[in-house]
């Protein structure tokens, strides 16, 4: 099996646009000028418009990157996919509409050199253009978080800007219960508990993390329903506890 320094997962659903206005060209654009050994692993989870085919399109002409297709399952289960499948000795996790940008990674790399175990971006300081009511949401998000679980010292969890060393990225994505089953689901999801989930097991297993703030810009998402995803949020908070208790996680 060949390995790499790193790998790139990009989860996508329905990205179309993001792809005809060049997010993938971008992350290609980008690691063309770093020299290392690298895989970029776009996983679609079950698209209905032509992103696989696009993405697909793209892959022919760029050595390195690779089209993973999921039914549809949910962002959480197209991460988990490409996490498992990645073969980097560092691997990311990165949204394809570029939200944060692929470069931002440089500010990983050195804690992982150093000896971190995961590594995390943080828009606390940088939410640049994000409405009122998400800024809100995300603080009392975090103080659920806190509450509930016990899970302080990260002031963002929901970044979607992660990396790994690949065998404590092995470990943590096997471990993982919220989102681990098959299923499926209709429309778009925002899965708020499959990252704390990641980051609770994290903690309670050990490892070492360090937040780093990033670059974000805020993407307008017809994802969000702010009402419900508010409420999974907190459910998803409760069944981490619960599946804590009942030691699911040990």
């Amino acid at each position: 099996m060949e390995n790499y320094y790193f790998s790139v997962v990009i989860p996508c659903y329905n990205e179309e646009k993001n792809l005809r206005m060049g997010a993938l060209g971008r992350v290609a654009s980008y690691l063309k000028r770093r020299k290392f050994p690298r895989e970029v692993i776009v996983v679609d989870d079950g698209s209905t418009d032509r992103s696989a085919k696009l993405i697909s399109q793209f892959v022919k002409n760029h050595p390195g990157f690779s089209l993973l297709k999921n039914s549809h399952q949910g962002k959480a289960a197209a991460v988990i996919t490409g996490m498992l499948k990645a073969r980097g000795k560092y691997i990311l996790f990165t949204d394809l509409d570029q939200a944060t940008p692929i470069n931002e990674v440089e500010k990983f790399l050195p804690y992982f050199e150093k000896g971190s175990d995961v590594v995390i971006g943080s828009r606390n300081t940088r939410r640049e253009g994000a409405p009122i009511l998400r800024l809100a949401m995300a603080r009392g998000f975090m103080a659920l978080r806190s509450l509930i679980l016990g899970l302080r010292g990260i002031t963002d969890t929901q970044c979607g800007f992660k990396a790994f060393k690949r065998e404590i990225a092995q470990n943590l994505f096997k471990k993982l219960k919220l989102y681990s089953q098959k299923i499926n689901v209709k429309g778009s999801t925002v899965t708020a508990g499959f990252d704390v989930e990641l980051l609770f097991l994290a903690k309670k297993l050990g490892y070492s993390i360090i937040e780093v703030p990033v670059t974000w810009h805020y993407v307008e998402s017809k994802r969000v329903n702010l009402l419900k995803d508010s409420w999974e949020g907190f459910w998803d908070l409760v069944k981490i506890r619960l599946n804590d208790i009942r030691g699911l996680y040990d």
